[in-house]
């Protein structure tokens, strides 16, 4: 007989260990609280419009062709792929920066801004490519048990990188502020400040300008779609409107799970859910870490998301843009620093239907709009509103046009949302930041210590936030199981 494992979530962690798990043998069931998989990467399909609610940004092509790779299947076997050219624009104050598809392009961008500066970014690239050789084949392949862990030939040499940061490093190379708020951009994939990031975490510039910006044909949704369908062809069993009320744990041993009064065993429980809340659905004493513990860790951003469908195309953007017309370092300190809803905020504005039509009525644009903000912060109608007219009083001056009276479908997604529907600590976006003391071994476990048989997975264990580490964070714990089991 197979033994049993039942994991909670269906994020992209959660499919990722759901696959290697049946594939190893066991049977595995998945529970999901939500109408459809995906966890926060999810579809919204309204009035012809086509929506990525969660993320947008494709980066790292590599470690989802591996993922398919480990099963003996091609990525191409379930969704196309195209490269973004250019990949994405920035916004200015009295300048836009276009982010070409190659190095040699972004290369000649660098250099219209500030002369020499192309030499260093070839240079400064070179070692971030170093950087994302090691990181992804050496050290976030690691299960974050010891800090040994991190210690290598590759990284012993590297040291000082651990204890350097991005932006002191970007700033020793580089002065035009523009260019230096282009560099410092990647590492808010991961959830922290670029002067509170280490520097070996330069191999993101590496994952954008070396390795491209994509996008899969039918977006972001393609990809959970294709994952569903690996984890049911080998077996695994999946439900949803399954919100599950409690990990049931008997003489210190994790036996299975209740959802509406009806108790499910298992010989080994898996929760992909935050894990936060994860945590809440034991009994106090099984908990390994305190509301103290939780309340002292840095948190990436919440976000404010405007979903929004336009009855016409719009000039003069592009499919990914970042609007950098205010001050990136005031904006940071008040998601960070002093936690309160933004004066002047930076944002992020997505158009997927300019690379692919099938994400829009024809003639149409479909828009996605982020702000992002501080966790935990009051969210009202109100507000949303406030900073709806901010960042639409910017966007058309910028792309030169009136578009508001084009607007013909609008939906908006914030703190209350985050928090009601995926159970996200104080309601954050990203999971736990990437900063030196939240790194590798210094996350909270992909292994309980305190319940046997108990195990948790994605972007607040490690290797930390984004999708590419969720499906490796699924990979770990999976490898885990089939040690301890």
């Amino acid at each position: 007989m197979s033994k049993k494992i039942v994991i909670i979530g269906s994020g992209f962690s959660s499919l990722s260990a759901a696959c290697y798990l049946a594939k190893a043998g066991f049977e595995v069931a998945l529970y999901e609280k939500n109408g459809t998989l995906g966890g926060r990467c999810r579809q919204m399909v309204k009035s012809g419009f086509t929506f990525d609610i969660g993320p947008s940004w494709y980066w790292m092509p590599d470690i989802f062709d591996k993922f398919f790779a480990d099963f003996g299947k091609k990525r191409s076997d379930y969704y196309a792929l195209d490269k973004l050219s250019p990949a994405y624009k920035i916004f200015f104050a009295d300048e836009v920066i276009t982010i070409g598809d190659t190095m040699d392009k972004i290369a000649v961008e660098f250099e219209r801004l500030e002369k020499g500066s192309s030499v260093h970014l070839r240079k400064f690239i070179k070692q971030a490519q170093e950087n994302y050789d090691i990181a992804i084949n050496k050290v976030v392949l690691r299960p974050g048990i010891s800090p040994l862990e991190l210690v290598t030939p590759e990284t012993i040499v590297r040291v000082d990188q651990f204890f350097k940061t991005i932006s002191g490093q970007v700033r020793k190379r580089f002065k035009n502020p523009k260019l230096i708020a282009t560099l410092e951009f990647p590492v808010l994939f991961l959830g922290a400040k670029p002067s509170n990031t280490p520097s070996f975490y330069s191999f993101m510039n590496y994952a954008d300008f070396g390795l491209g910006t994509w996008h899969p044909q039918g977006g972001m949704y393609e990809i959970v779609k294709a994952m569903q369908a690996l984890a049911e062809e080998l077996g695994v069993r999946i439900n949803t409107d399954s919100p599950v009320d409690k990990i049931r744990v008997v003489e210190g041993k994790a036996i299975g799970i209740t959802i509406d009064d009806r108790n499910i065993d298992a010989d080994v429980v898996l929760s992909g859910a935050d894990y936060h809340h994860s945590e809440t659905l034991l009994d106090k004493g099984y908990r390994q870490y305190s509301e103290s513990y939780w309340e002292g860790k840095t948190f990436a951003p919440s976000s404010l998301l405007f979903y929004l469908g336009f009855d016409k195309k719009l000039k003069h953007v592009e499919h990914h843009n970042l609007f950098f017309d205010t001050d990136f370092e005031r904006h940071a300190q008040e998601i960070y620093d002093t936690p309160q809803w933004p004066n002047d905020p930076l944002f992020y504005v997505n158009f997927p239907s300019i690379t692919d039509a099938s994400m829009a009525p024809e003639g149409c644009e479909t828009g996605f709009f982020l702000v992002p903000i501080a966790p935990n912060l009051e969210d009202t109608p109100e507000l949303r509103e406030q900073y709806f007219e901010i960042i639409m009083n910017r966007f058309e001056k910028h792309i030169g046009e009136k578009v508001r009276n084009n607007i013909i479908f609008k939906e908006s997604f914030c703190v209350n949302d985050f928090i009601e529907q995926y159970n996200s600590y104080k309601g954050n976006a990203y999971g736990m930041a990437n900063t030196l003391l939240q790194t590798a071994f210094l996350r909270p476990k992909l292994k309980s210590g305190k319940v046997k048989n108990l195990f948790f997975t994605g972007q607040l264990t490690v290797p930390g936030p984004g999708v590419p580490p969720s499906l490796i964070s699924g990979k770990l714990v999976s490898e885990l199981i089939v040690k301890n089991h």
